[in-house]
């Protein structure tokens, strides 16, 4: 299968810039897989298409402020985007422009932080040791920045609106963004309808962002990222896989989570590593039984993760739904819900 098989057209204009205000108001696209039916909602629907015994599996990350920007003894200035932590002071990160970043270059941060590099990957990966004085969290925050994908050209006002209002562990240098509509109010709703609410985590990277750049898709490699998943939340969902409850899955990071720990009955384990699961057509999911998720970029893994998932040429056919309805498209736009 071939990258090209998941373009679609969609114009700049329909790329949302900013977030909407409340958080809930956006738009909501329902599709029915199994009827081919496309109905135009907004999020607070949402509930009409829930129901008791649902289990809502959401994604507790939380985005660091992981843009950061060095200087070595040369003056040179570069950027830093960091991406998955190996240990306590070592981080895979993303050089810009990684030209200048050669192995034992040393980058100044601050008076408080500065780094060397000690490894170099493609595609302007780099491995760099920290050394610093202080808590590197706290330090971080101080000289990092939000690391916005690069089509939002806007400034983000409040760094919180690029946050899930449940977002508990720092990690991630991406949002996941399914998860930006829901509010605690809604959240609350959804509870009192008899809806659980299971928490895995899943540090986004490389792995969930970087783009596809082989025409074929099984030439792609991605990039491991960081997940966990409870025993508290493998018998929340276990328990529901085994009355025939569904698992509605917040978001492709969610679906990636489960999918990575699930067993061959659709149960999963309590479990913590890294991942680099795939997910393309064909799969058979075994855990996940509907999906809340954003409009994806073209040929991205993203979009073959819900083509997966709803099929290519009806997820293609959605979309354009969507885009001649003036949907609101990528992290800061409206969502779909695939039952």
């Amino acid at each position: 299968m071939n990258k090209s098989d998941f373009f679609y057209d969609l114009p700049e204009r329909l790329i949302a810039q900013t977030p909407i205000y409340p958080r809930d108001s956006s738009k909501l696209l329902i599709y029915d897989r199994h009827s081919s039916k496309i109905e135009d909602k907004k999020f607070t629907d949402i509930t009409d298409y829930l129901r008791k015994g649902d289990v809502l599996v959401v994604n507790k990350t939380r985005v660091i402020p992981a843009r950061i920007y060095g200087q070595k003894a040369s003056g040179a200035r570069l950027e830093f985007l960091l991406h998955k932590r190996i240990d306590y002071t070592t981080w895979e990160t993303l050089a810009k422009p990684a030209k200048r970043a050669r192995i034992g270059d040393v980058f100044v941060f601050s008076e408080r932080l500065k780094c060397e590099i000690i490894g170099s990957g493609e595609e302007g990966v780099r491995t760099v040791r920290f050394v610093f004085d202080g808590v590197f969290e706290d330090i971080l925050s101080e000289i990092g920045t939000m690391p916005l994908p690069h089509y939002i050209h806007d400034k983000l006002d409040d760094p919180e609106r690029y946050q899930t209002v449940y977002a508990k562990e720092s990690g991630s240098s991406a949002a996941p963004t399914a998860g930006l509509h829901f509010t605690p109010e809604l959240l609350e709703k959804i509870k009192n309808m008899g809806v659980e609410i299971a928490e895995v985590l899943l540090h986004v990277g490389l792995g969930t962002f970087r783009p596809v750049k082989t025409e074929n898709i099984l030439d792609h490699k991605m990039h491991s990222e960081y997940y966990s998943v409870s025993e508290e939340c493998a018998s929340v969902v276990n328990s529901a896989v085994k009355d025939g409850r569904r698992i509605v899955a917040v978001g492709t990071t969610s679906v990636r989570v489960l999918e990575s720990v699930a067993n061959i009955d659709g149960t999963i384990r309590a479990k913590s590593g890294f991942t680099d699961i795939f997910i393309y057509p064909p799969y058979k999911f075994k855990t996940v039984g509907a999906l809340v998720t954003n409009f994806h970029l073209p040929e991205s893994t993203l979009i073959m993760l819900v083509s997966a998932f709803a099929g290519r040429e009806n997820v293609l056919n959605f979309y354009k739904h969507a885009v001649d309805s003036e949907y609101r498209f990528f992290s800061f736009g409206d969502a779909c819900l695939i039952l």
